[in-house]
Order: structure tokens, then sequence, then C-alpha cells
């Protein structure tokens, strides 16, 4: 039997603008999904599904879970045609929207099907395999999931280029609220170029400020400057806002996050549903702001980056 883990992600900073080239800042949480692979008589695969999930995430993305499968399959090079596997997801990472359920579970399946067909994949390797199981639900991805849900850690990312570790001076607490809505991440990206291409002059200027933003925010990270990382947060939630991928769940637990004295709080991930963080240094700021969100029907998430 193969096993292996992929990372959940939160981006701090750039979801959406990512896709164009422009610097992002991502970090894996401390949740993950575990995959086992199992072989067994006949040919072809099966899928025990046993994550925790958002109502209607799995059934919504069933189709392309399927087709992730399918092409993850083909990258790494396994022959089904005369042996079958089982394919079993678990881990506490949930699978909902926003949070990088799809990448930690491509990047575990390439995991354990390296094992256990004793394929010794490099973690690049992995991450370029877990990047071909993301076309399935992106369409076009721009990479910055998986690499978060391979490598873990802190991390600079800009699509073709090497990443970077991003060092800071110890882990820092955030919460993540799930608005409970399953979104449409390739939807979702398609609007936004859809929208750039009738409107270039104001997107430039939104992109071009989103560019400069993650410099500021790199910097800061690295100064362990949290008040400057939240109000750059707060910033890039607006951008978001202005570029129409949030929603009015998202706005409200931002909003609710800052009022119980987050640093900063934006959405995380494809938008339109899925996921917000709040940066809440300190384990009775984390406490408090999760007790709000829980106090108004949402889960809420506690985990570190860095």
């Amino acid at each position: 039997m193969g096993e292996g883990k992929g990372y959940g992600k939160v981006i701090l900073i750039n979801e959406h603008f990512v896709v164009y080239g422009i610097p992002s800042i991502v970090s894996a949480i401390e949740k993950a999904t575990v995959a086992r692979v199992e072989r067994e008589e006949g040919s072809g695969w099966v899928l025990d599904d046993r994550r925790p999930a958002t109502p209607g995430y799995k059934e919504e993305k069933l189709e392309q879970q399927r087709d992730s499968i399918e092409r993850i399959i083909r990258a790494v090079g396994v022959d089904l045609s005369r042996t079958s596997i089982k394919i079993t997801l678990e881990g506490d990472l949930v699978a909902a929207s926003g949070i990088g359920a799809s990448a930690a579970s491509c990047v575990a399946i390439a995991r354990a099907l390296s094992e256990e067909f004793n394929l010794s994949l490099t973690d690049d390797q992995i991450n370029q395999i877990a990047y071909e199981g993301e076309k399935a639900y992106h369409g076009n991805p721009s990479g910055v999931d998986n690499t978060a849900a391979t490598y873990g850690g802190l991390l600079w990312f800009v699509r073709g280029k090497p990443i970077e570790r991003i060092s800071i001076r110890r882990p820092v607490e955030i919460v993540m609220a799930n608005t409970g809505l399953v979104a449409n991440t390739e939807a979702a990206v398609a609007g936004v170029r859809e929208r750039r291409q009738k409107n270039p002059a104001k997107y430039e200027r939104i992109f071009k400020e989103a560019e400069e933003l993650a410099y500021i925010a790199r910097k800061a990270l690295v100064d362990y400057d949290l008040r400057t990382v939240g109000i750059l947060m707060n910033r890039n939630h607006e951008l978001l806002q202005a570029i129409e991928v949030s929603c009015k769940e998202l706005d409200f637990l931002v909003e609710l996050a800052r009022e119980n004295g987050a640093y900063g709080a934006k959405m995380t991930g494809g938008g339109l549903g899925g996921n917000m963080v709040a940066l809440t240094p300190g384990r009775e700021l984390q406490e408090r702001v999760a007790r709000a969100i829980r106090r108004e029907g949402f889960e809420a998430l506690v985990t570190r980056i860095g």
C-alpha cells in the first residue's frame, strides 16, 4: 500500500492576480489530505472519498475529480489495464472551496501512487503531476495551490518562476472561515478575464497596485510587522472586490473578523464563496475571532502560517 500527503493552503496576497504573472504570497496550513493506494484484482481504479466536506462539495466536484484522477494516472505513467487500484482519501483538511482541497488531494494521490509503484518521484515531479490534476478543476491553473500543497511552508510564488521560501520569526495564528458556498474557480477566473478584456485601463491600474502590494507585504512579513501585513490584506480584499470575485457572505465574514480585532482579513482562494482568512496573532485573539464566526453559524478553522 502506498500513502501520500498534501497540505491545505491559504493565499495571503493576490489570488486571481497570480494567474497573470503577478506575485502571490501563499502558505500551507496545518491541515492535510492523506491518500492511500492499494492494488487489487481487475483493471482501472475506484475511489473511496472519506474526507470531511462542505455539504454538496464532493457531489458538485465529482466529475472534475474523476477527470483529475485520470490526468494524474496518465501523468504518473501507471498502466491500469492489468491491475486495479483503490484510492482512499482521508485526513483533517475539509474538502471546501478556497482552502486548496483539490490540490491537496492531487498531491496526496500522486505521492501514494509513487510509493505503491516504487517510482521514487521527486517533489518537483509530484508538483508537476499535481498541476496536471488541477487542470480538471481550474482549466488553466496558476500552479500556486499545488505548489503550496507539495512543498509546505510560506512561499513567494510567481507563475512560471522558481518558488522562493519566506522565512519569518515565528509562526502566526490565523482563522479561516467557510461561507459554506461551493465555488467554481474556473468560472471565477473566466469572469475576471472577460471583464479585464472589456475594461483594460481599469484592470491595469488594479493589477499594478496588486503587484506593488505583494512586494510591500513580503518585506512586512520578513520584518514581522504584522500590523502592516494586516492592513495590506485589507487592501488586497478591496482589490479583489474591485475585480468582482468576492460575495456578500465573504464580505460579511471579513468585516466580522476585523470588528473582533483581526489585524486584517480578506477572501482567500477563487472567491464567489469558499473561505476567508483573518490574521490573528496570539491564541487569545485567534479564539476571540473564531468564536465570533461560530456564533454567526459559520465554520471556523484555527491554524497557523509560516
